[in-house]
């Protein structure tokens, strides 16, 4: 009895990590969101996703890339917020000027 509540905890903990998946989280954004809403532990959801990623190399390895990808078009985003910011504010001081 035992065995089979622990397979089904492993399986409603993968479920819930394909669920982080389909929001785009990585790993650790996986883990907090689990241990914050579901109240399990970060150390079972590293594990269970590890496994996962033994098992599944090739989908892992392509979100991986996508996850980076768009990480640095966010980096890229900001940038551009950043320098359209600080022109604003040079023209806004050269007014005041």
């Amino acid at each position: 009895m035992g065995e089979s509540s622990s397979a089904s905890y492993i399986r409603m903990v993968q479920h819930l990590i394909e669920q982080c998946l389909v929001f785009h989280m990585n790993k650790d954004e996986c883990m907090e969101a689990l241990a914050k809403h579901a109240n399990i532990q970060p150390v079972i959801t590293s594990t269970v996703w590890k496994e996962l990623e033994k098992e599944n190399k090739e989908f892992f390895q392509a979100y991986m890339k996508d996850q980076e990808e768009k990480a640095s078009e966010m980096e890229a985003v900001e940038r551009r917020i950043q320098k359209m910011l600080a022109e604003t504010a040079a023209k806004d001081s050269d007014k005041e000027d």
